[in-house]
């Protein structure tokens, strides 16, 4: 057999330029890949926050009392430093010792902002739902306390909106153009 004359391998200018076009691809890729990414941390943590208003309600449901869920932290007006679900015994929309603790959600991802809008703004935000599952008032259960938290990462945004008889929805109002206001306005 005579042997083959055929060329092995390539040479190093074929390999610069497949590295180029590798390049210019990868380079078209990372930008959306990080965009993916903050979508990703925002849509997390709106399920997140879902899930907690959504134990809230069935919290207070099963055990006939009223369930409060409210923002984590010293000062207890920022969402973005995480969430408590507790039994509040003595209607002061604080964890007081010897308060039941249902459940605590550490701080969210950072450059994530929550924003609430509820029909009873006076005082330190709170979502409370009574032993019917209807969304109340802190200090009364017979009174309504509805609005929305809207959750802004860069340009995304997730609304939570919660109605007057405590049923939870949540919209995009990059997808849902009609009904999907929430308590921050998109630039």
């Amino acid at each position: 057999m005579a042997p083959s004359t055929g060329r092995r391998g390539h040479t190093l200018t074929e390999l610069m330029v497949v590295l180029a076009i590798a390049a210019v691809l990868l380079g078209g890729a990372v930008p959306s890949l990080g965009d993916f990414v903050r979508r990703q941390q925002l849509r997390s943590t709106a399920s997140d926050l879902f899930a907690a208003i959504d134990l809230t309600r069935a919290q207070a449901m099963a055990r006939g009392y009223r369930v409060l869920m409210v923002p984590a932290g010293s000062a207890g007006a920022d969402w973005a430093q995480g969430w408590l679900v507790f039994v509040d015994g003595n209607a002061n929309r604080r964890l007081d010792a010897g308060e039941e603790l249902i459940f605590q959600q550490g701080a969210v991802a950072s450059g994530i902002v929550i924003r609430a809008a509820f029909s009873a703004s006076a005082g330190a935000p709170y979502i409370a739902y009574n032993g019917a599952g209807r969304s109340c008032g802190a200090e009364n259960s017979a009174a309504a306390h509805f609005g929305s938290l809207s959750l802004v990462l860069d340009r995304h945004v997730r609304h939570i909106k919660i109605n007057m008889l405590g049923r939870v929805r949540m919209c995009d109002p990059a997808v849902q153009k009609s009904n999907c206001s929430g308590a921050a306005s998109v630039s």
